[in-house]
């Protein structure tokens, strides 16, 4: 019988997800000024787990409370308190109803920490981020004891993530955060063990699959987040994340996500990066057109041992099924339909809704050269980044216990977001005090 949406999947540690649908990692950017998780995570994945999907991942937990995705992160940073443990486990009593895996994403944004939390962040090399407007200081090149440190980081983060009711975690090491960056060559110029050879500039994501694992045991699903490619020239290509995954063979992995590009080239978000992008060559598969990053799956099973999952673009029943019929994809992220509709899961499993609202069509921050077709690549760029603001607004409010707002508009969503941000940030700063 073909696999469909509402088959179980049976890792290879033994734990069994109840349907192929995820919700994929989302930032929630809801912590409280401590970095905690708090009522709204609580809140907000309570109706996920309620919504019908497997499998829920966090956003971003980071590792270092010093270098963050944004202010608004989750971060388990040294020994806990009562306080941050028991918001932990209430928010995994909530995710994990309704028979629903929550596996906590595990991170360290690296030199795409934004400079309002962090003025000089941190990277394999001191290769700022390419994007104008000053939103990101030029990082400082980890040291090896720091390196080192980092690996220790995430094992202890995993651990964290067991004692307190977590059924999995994900290794974030796609989209330009800290593992990714030591990945590109384009990024880690590195010349000791950490860089040059691909053998060496995956060391990093290895050792950390390592002393994740070694935290966890062998019957706690471990699973890992790695781009098909950056879309950049001479960064992490195609043919660079193969010989990765088989280097990841041997690691006993549950499951490997394929997605791709980093905040230079968003191709993660949908959005043209400023630069041309570099297209990778893949053989186009005949299934599954709407998912952006499905034919680097397929050609990524030919090596691939453990379970693939695609994220990106998937909005219909029969898209997601086709996916996964042939055996190429095991699981189907989702994201964006989540944000709007929270039962979205369910609704396509019992067949109630065969497709997913449009509900972008009219998200733009302005008509004609303003619009999301602009011939200015900054303009366009930041018709994307209102689209991703809208959803997050749409996020906070579901966290908040409301329903979805579909009159918002683009700009208001881009305005209202960056002011939060910025709010956020200042709260943080206020928290580490100076250095």
């Amino acid at each position: 019988m073909d696999t469909n949406v509402s088959s179980p999947l049976t890792l290879s540690c033994g734990a069994i997800l109840k349907n192929r649908l995820c919700k994929a990692a989302m930032t929630e950017g809801l912590a409280d000024e401590r970095n905690r998780a708090t009522d709204r995570h609580v809140t907000l994945y309570r109706r996920w787990a309620e919504g019908g999907a497997g499998l829920l991942l966090t956003g971003n937990v980071q590792v270092d409370r010093r270098y963050l995705e944004r202010a608004g992160n989750i971060v388990v940073d040294g020994p806990q308190d009562g306080a941050q443990l028991a918001a932990l486990e209430a928010m995994t009593g909530a995710g994990t109803g309704n028979d629903t895996h929550l596996w906590m994403q595990i991170s360290h944004a690296g030199r795409q920490t934004p400079k309002l939390v962090a003025a000089e962040p941190v990277g394999p090399s001191d290769i700022p981020v390419a994007l104008p407007g000053g939103r990101f200081g030029k990082p400082r090149a980890l040291t090896d004891d720091e390196i080192c440190d980092v690996i220790a980081r995430f094992g202890y983060v995993a651990s964290i993530a067991e004692q307190t009711g977590f059924t999995g975690v994900q290794i974030h090491s796609a989209h330009g955060y800290l593992l990714s960056e030591f990945l590109s060559p384009r990024v880690n110029v590195r010349d000791d063990e950490w860089g040059g050879s691909l053998q060496n500039r995956a060391r990093l994501l290895l050792e950390t699959v390592r002393a994740v694992r070694a935290a966890v045991g062998r019957d706690f699903p471990v699973a890992v987040k790695l781009n098909s490619a950056d879309f950049q020239k001479g960064g992490f290509s195609f043919d660079d994340c193969l010989q990765v995954i088989e280097m990841l063979n041997e690691e006993g992995l549950d499951l490997l996500e394929i997605s791709g590009g980093n905040y230079e080239q968003p191709r993660l978000m949908g959005i043209t990066g400023l630069e041309p992008a570099v297209e990778e060559k893949v053989q186009e598969s005949t299934r599954a057109r709407e998912a952006y990053f499905f034919d680097y799956a397929v050609a990524a099973r030919r090596v691939a041992k453990m379970p693939l999952m695609v994220t990106g673009g998937f909005r219909s029943a029969r898209g997601m099924n086709e996916a996964l019929s042939g055996g190429d994809v095991d699981m189907i992220g989702l994201a964006r339909p989540l944000c709007v509709d929270p039962n979205f899961p369910a609704r396509i499993l019992s067949g109630e809704l065969q497709q997913a609202p449009d509900v972008e069509k009219g998200l733009r921050i302005g008509p004609g050269i303003l619009g999301p077709n602009s011939a200015i690549a900054a303009i366009k760029a930041m018709n994307g980044f209102a689209r991703v603001g809208w959803y997050y607004e749409q996020l906070y409010r579901l966290a908040d216990g409301l329903e979805p707002d579909m009159s918002m508009s683009a700009l208001r969503a881009l305005m209202s977001y960056d002011k939060s941000e910025k709010v956020k940030a200042r709260q943080l700063v206020r928290q580490l005090g100076p250095g």
